[in-house]
């Protein structure tokens, strides 16, 4: 039978091989932890400390009132060391809680589970959740209580739990959903209840048939009603939402609409995991999983470790560099970014580290446009990438924006079907970033 899918997209190798086998490790840094600032999507937060103060985990260092934020809680306990600017993964300056952690991992009294969590009002699921720090654990870090609050005119129908991980080498997703899928499951129904009209539906590529099979197994154990799991064609990028909606519902809409316009709201298995955890067992959202990876690595792992860890020491449990790498990302080949330095914390966002020597990373020369349109038929988004990075070049921001550039996912799959080795997802990402300045310039004055 065929599976559902979507137009367009690439078949880049998976490369998943190197840790799809790699149980969890669990690992608690030592010395100090820095919590930067700007962690999701939408208002960033500003520290709620001061230097001295002896913090538990679960303490809020960083807060924002504004609708679309999500608070910074510390992931250890111990005093905060400074609150100063530090170096994070984009490779800048950014204003950062330091913490010196003293290796008890004291918790905040005031985290427990939710009192008759699953008899309570759904509403006070979406406060613990804004409490607790849940953003989109996929990568966009979206504030996940803004997420669970539509327009009430938005009847939502179809509640999709992404597990498609289809970024090469990463496979964080996957063993969570080998090693953690009740919590994922039961995060799914306490979501439900929030929309008990929608359908729930736990969405797995085709090459992750052992994470089908456990899930499978626990949806028919637990006697989750309205929840299936749906196995999807092996396609990059099927986890982007747009994808996703269209493989999973058949719907099709246009660019600029949000899940919620069409009855769709998507969560990451993490998120939904982290729900279950908040919600009925009182554990904010403090730690992630990482897949620390790439030829270049000694031993790769995937690692949960509290949110704050030094990148150096991830690499360092690994067993450091079997080869000097050319290359080292912040997530994925595909959608990753370039890291100037490893010596920045583990965020949110972190979902993999992947460091790649000159062999894997084939980096070659650039050269003229070939005009073969290759980038055209790969792009998801229906976009022409070949005219929209002279635009950028040539600093034509208005015919960008009218050309579509503003919709572009930065997924990567022009990029690597260009066989001029042309950077179009970069042109499109540094025309995405100039547009967003002007109109914020514009709108100050």
């Amino acid at each position: 039978m065929r599976l559902p899918t979507f137009w367009g997209g690439i078949h880049p190798p998976q490369n998943k091989d190197l840790t799809v086998n790699e149980e969890i490790e669990s690992y608690l840094p030592k010395g100090e932890l820095v919590f930067p600032m700007a962690q999701n999507l939408g208002a960033p937060c500003s520290p709620v400390v001061a230097k001295g103060e002896r913090v538990l985990v679960g303490t809020r260092l960083g807060n924002n009132d504004a609708f679309v934020s999500a608070p910074i809680l510390s992931s250890v306990s111990g005093t905060v060391k400074d609150v100063t600017m530090r170096m994070t993964t984009p490779g800048m300056l950014e204003n950062c809680v330091v913490v010196e952690n003293d290796g008890l991992y004291e918790t905040a009294p005031e985290w427990k589970p939710l009192e008759n969590y699953e008899s309570a009002d759904p509403k006070e699921y979406i406060k613990r959740i804004r409490e607790a720090g849940i953003v989109g654990f996929g990568g966009a870090t979206f504030p996940t209580a803004v997420k669970l609050s539509p327009p009430p005119d938005k009847k939502i129908n179809w509640l999709i739990v992404n597990g498609v991980e289809c970024e090469p080498y990463l496979n964080c997703d996957n063993r969570l959903m080998l090693e953690g899928a009740e919590k994922v499951i039961k995060g799914l129904q306490l979501v439900m209840r929030i929309f008990p009209e929608a359908k729930g539906v736990i969405a797995i590529e085709n090459n992750k048939p052992q994470a089908i099979s456990v899930m499978n197994d626990l949806v028919a154990k637990l006697g989750a009603e309205n929840i299936i799991v749906q196995p999807l064609a092996v396609k990059y990028p099927q986890g982007a939402e747009k994808m996703l909606i269209e493989a999973i519902t058949g719907q099709e809409y246009i660019m600029t609409a949000l899940p919620a316009d069409v009855g769709c709201i998507i969560l990451n298995v993490r998120t939904v995991f982290q729900i279950y955890r908040a919600i009925a067992e009182g554990n904010p959202a403090t730690t992630r999983i990482v897949t620390v990876t790439g030829d270049a690595v000694a031993h790769p792992k995937n690692i949960k470790v509290p949110l704050g860890t030094s990148v150096r020491e991830l690499i360092n449990l690994c067993g450091g560099f079997k080869e000097q790498p050319v290359k080292i990302l912040s997530g994925g080949p595909m959608m990753g970014i370039s890291m100037r330095s490893i010596d920045v914390p583990v965020v949110k966002g972190t979902s993999g580290i992947l460091a790649l020597t000159a062999k894997s990373a084939m980096l070659k020369p650039i050269t003229p446009c070939l005009r073969c349109g290759r980038c055209v038929t790969a792009c998801p988004m229906g976009l022409v990438p070949n005219v929209l990075e002279p635009l950028v070049l040539e600093r034509l921001y208005t015919r960008f924006e009218e050309e579509g550039g503003m919709n572009c996912i930065e997924c990567g799959s022009c990029t690597y079907m260009c066989p001029a080795n042309r950077p179009l997802t970069q042109g499109c990402r540094d025309g995405k970033a100039s547009v967003m300045a002007m109109r914020r310039k514009a709108a100050a004055k």
